[in-house]
């Protein structure tokens, strides 16, 4: 069921207020398979349906796919499984378990043999290729139903094609969500719900109410208004006993049959024991029309709000729903970043360009107004997923061309410290976890302020948050996965962190990689702490370098010296720990989705310190030149990996910036050629065009910045400069400032001029550096203004001015270092 087939409605000739529609470059398909052709497993997870730019809704099929140990359920639509409901919320990009899949609605051509309780029973099959653009998703089922969707922010339009006039039926599931059925411990499961059927029989309130999934979170409660178009000749509730079908939670029936749903008039309520609720709509009459459409408007607060999203936000027209998001689409994501789009430029770029864009905008969710929990002035937001992903470089970028949207979500995160205690490093559901590693919320929130992000944002208590991060153990939270320590929020392994410098390996999990993450998380904190409390600043900087305890110079590895490794409590080391192996790489592991020698290079704040406990710049380059040779990975990354053989894995946001670290040797040609071939390997127009699990747009974002001809380095204001894709690059920074970045010479795909840099000039001054600041030449992140690149095919060391800093730099007396 999987296609590349991109529709551009026939309205939509050329969008309001823009010269040029960029929404139609966009394939929402990149990333929906992986290595296993057919299957989602190992592919990107993405969400595919209807959508606005961070909209609360996101309407999509939820699908059933098998076998399950190839299956990826999360993003709701897979290329081949069992579709069992229509639903308004859904992650995208996400891995672990799954989240959301409701409200649901389901037609039926027929409700022979059918059994409301049990969606094996009317589970649909597709047939043809699904149709999927910028705000609109079709597909035909093989009962001949053919469904159209698309959404506003807080609501879902469906148009259903019946095959023929009689035998019209709309399925609306209050108990649907999206299954983990491999892992019961946090597998969602329904707690209760209550349905209505109005008086006029073609609207119908009411709530659901799921618990669990990713994060472990308690209840997570929408108010549901739904309405069709035309009246339904029949319109019944009903209810039943609570099916889940894992067995661990609420299940009140045997394992002998499922039972039949008990019809209850005009509404039905769950009651005592979680009953099932729902109500299915009938449409018998041979002389009515063979279409049906749906509004749904959902809410986190009340029924009414729910309503009122439903009646403003959507017309029943799917062109005019469809059209309205591709509008919002342009004018407030592609045209961000304007290319030339005309018959001569290359389409695969521009493809790759505006739907990276499009991927990196479909979450965190943006929910001003839809916070349950407290009241508040300030901004809400949801679905961070996580800032172990987000803050490598997706923040940085919508610091850039999101201000707006961006201010919102920082105000947003210091308020949940403010009312919950901490900071999230992941959300979902209005409900914190899961830590990875370090809470890097600190350094999305560093990485703003060093930027000079100030707005609304209240700095007093963004400080307080990290601050809290950086000193208070939180409670254990007992997640079966990590018996060791809490996943919810905040720093599990402080009773380490704070008495001995770094993470021992016998009292804690992920000793390598929480080292390096609370490393950093502490330089974070220190460059908060410069404006906001410089008393302090030295304590977190002294601490940043904690990272230093771990480095065991006597470890070797395929002829290296000197790595970040396991240090047990009493100060010894795990001798024998495989440096390029991780094991699962997971939970309980010592070092998370990274090994030793990758991990070895993730000190972005002290590239220096870092260059000389690898031996120097000669032996440096010559470990980093390893880490991108073929054959070299000592991890079996099976379908996850997409032909990943060397030890850099570009999947995984931990190695991100490493094929960027030749600038701090001054050989940024080098950096040029690695990561363009990263991107030329990995990176394509197709289904599996994504080297892994896109992570809510972090691996797309990692190629806009490639396609820019810079990268960020994270918690400071340096970007590094490197060599950009297109000739002519505008892009709109500080909400209406305009930076261009401009490539003489760019290789125009036969061969001719090349891609490497033979200099840059910065706003007309000559620039002898490959790397500036936030500020540099007039400001010119926050004004505007222009970067020139030079371009040909001679590999240049073009840079004679200093390497890029490292403003954490400390050295620790480590012994043998």
């Amino acid at each position: 069921m999987l296609s590349l087939l991109l529709v551009v409605l026939a309205s939509v000739v050329a969008i309001e207020g823009q010269d040029v529609d960029y929404a139609q470059f966009v394939n929402p398909f990149i990333g929906s398979e992986g290595a296993i052709p057919g299957y989602a497993y190992g592919g990107g997870d993405i969400f595919i349906g209807g959508a606005v730019p961070f909209g609360m809704v996101k309407l999509g099929l939820d699908t059933y796919e098998e076998p399950l140990n190839q299956s990826a359920l999360n993003g709701g639509w897979t290329p081949q499984g069992h579709v069992t409901g229509i639903s308004l919320m859904h992650e995208s990009g996400t891995g672990g378990g799954a989240k959301y899949g409701f409200p649901s609605q389901m037609p039926l051509a027929s409700l022979e043999g059918v059994n409301l309780l049990d969606n094996l029973t009317y589970w649909q099959d597709r047939v043809g290729d699904d149709v999927a653009s910028v705000g609109y998703f079709k597909t035909e089922f093989e009962s001949g139903v053919q469904v159209e969707l698309s959404a506003s922010r807080h609501a879902g339009l469906y148009h259903y094609t019946y095959p023929s006039r009689d035998g019209k039926h709309v399925l609306v599931d209050f108990s649907h969500y999206l299954p983990h059925p491999t892992r019961s411990w946090d597998s969602q499961f329904y707690t209760g719900g209550e349905i209505e059927i109005q008086p006029n029989s073609s609207t119908y309130t009411g709530y659901t109410s799921i618990a669990n999934g990713w994060c472990l979170g308690p209840p997570v409660t929408v108010y549901v208004c739904g309405e069709f178009d035309t009246p339904p000749d029949e319109a019944r509730a009903f209810k039943g006993k609570n099916t889940f079908p894992v067995g661990r939670h609420f299940r009140s029936y045997n394992n002998a049959t499922t039972p039949e749903p008990t019809y209850t008039g005009s509404s039905a309520r769950s009651g005592p024991q979680s009953d099932r609720v729902g109500a299915i709509f009938s449409w018998n009459g041979a002389d009515g029309t063979a279409e049906i459409k749906s509004r749904v408007g959902i809410s986190f607060m009340s029924i009414d709000k729910a309503c009122a999203y439903k009646n403003e936000e959507l017309s029943w027209s799917i062109e005019e729903t469809a059209q309205a998001a591709r509008a919002e689409w342009n004018r407030d994501v592609f045209s961000k970043i304007r290319v030339d789009t005309s018959e001569k430029a290359n389409k695969t770029r521009l493809a790759l360009l505006y739907s990276s864009l499009y991927f990196m905008h479909l979450i965190p969710s943006e929910r001003v107004g839809e916070n349950p929990l407290w009241e508040s002035d300030e901004p809400y937001w949801d679905d961070f997923y996580t800032m172990w992903d987000l803050f490598r470089n997706q923040v940085s970028l919508w610091h850039l061309i999101q201000p707006t949207y961006y201010e919102s979500m920082l105000r947003a995160l210091i308020d949940m410290y403010k009312h919950e205690g901490f900071l999230p490093d992941g959300r979902s559901g209005n409900y914190n976890g899961l830590v990875q590693g370090g809470s890097n919320a600190d350094n999305v929130l560093a990485d703003a302020y060093m930027k000079g992000l100030r707005g609304g944002i209240n700095w007093t208590e963004g400080y307080a948050a990290v601050k809290k991060n950086a000193e208070v153990l939180p409670f254990f939270d007992q997640n079966p996965v990590d018996p060791q320590g809490s996943l919810k929020e905040g720093r599990s392994a402080l009773d380490d962190w704070l008495p001995l410098g770094y993470v021992s390996a016998d009292r804690n999990s992920r000793a390598v990689s929480k080292t390096v993450e609370y490393s950093l998380n502490d330089f974070a904190v220190s460059q908060i702490a410069k404006g906001e409390a410089p008393g302090d600043q030295e304590l977190y900087l002294r601490r940043s370098a904690g990272w230093q305890l771990s480095w065991d110079p006597e470890a070797t590895s395929r002829g290296f010296s000197g790595f970040v490794m396991p240090r047990y409590a009493n100060g010894t080391f795990h001798k024998t720990y495989n440096i390029t192996n991780c094991g699962d790489c997971n939970w309980e592991d010592e070092s998370y989705e990274g090994t030793a020698f990758e991990y070895s290079f993730v000190i972005p704040h002290d590239v220096s310190r870092m260059i000389a406990l690898m031996g120097g710049p000669q032996h440096f380059e010559s470990r980093l030149d390893y880490v991108f040779q073929p054959n070299t990975s000592g991890v079996d990354l099976g379908a996850n990996g997409l032909g990943i053989t060397t030890i850099n894995n570009i999947a995984n946001e931990p190695d991100f910036q490493t094929p960027y670290l030749y600038n701090y040797l001054n050989k940024q040609w080098k950096s040029v050629e690695r990561s363009r071939q990263l991107a030329s390997d990995f990176y394509f127009n197709t289904s599996n065009g994504i080297p892994g699990n896109s992570d809510a747009g972090a691996l797309n974002c990692w190629l806009v910045w490639q396609m820019l001809g810079l990268y960020p380095v994270v918690t400071t204001p340096v970007y590094l400069l490197e060599s950009p894709w297109f000739e002519d690059i505008n892009v709109t920074v500080n909400h209406d400032r305009t930076l261009r970045i401009r490539a003489e010479g760019l290789d125009d795909g036969e061969g001719r001029q090349g891609y490497y840099v033979q200099s840059v000039r910065l706003n007309g001054q000559e620039w002898d550096r490959n790397w500036f600041e936030h500020e540099d030449v007039g400001g010119i992140m926050v004004n505007g203004g222009e970067i020139l690149f030079r371009l040909g095919g001679e590999q240049k060391v073009w840079e004679t001015g200093d390497v890029p800093p490292s403003p954490g730099h400390r050295v620790v007396d480590i012994g043998g270092g």
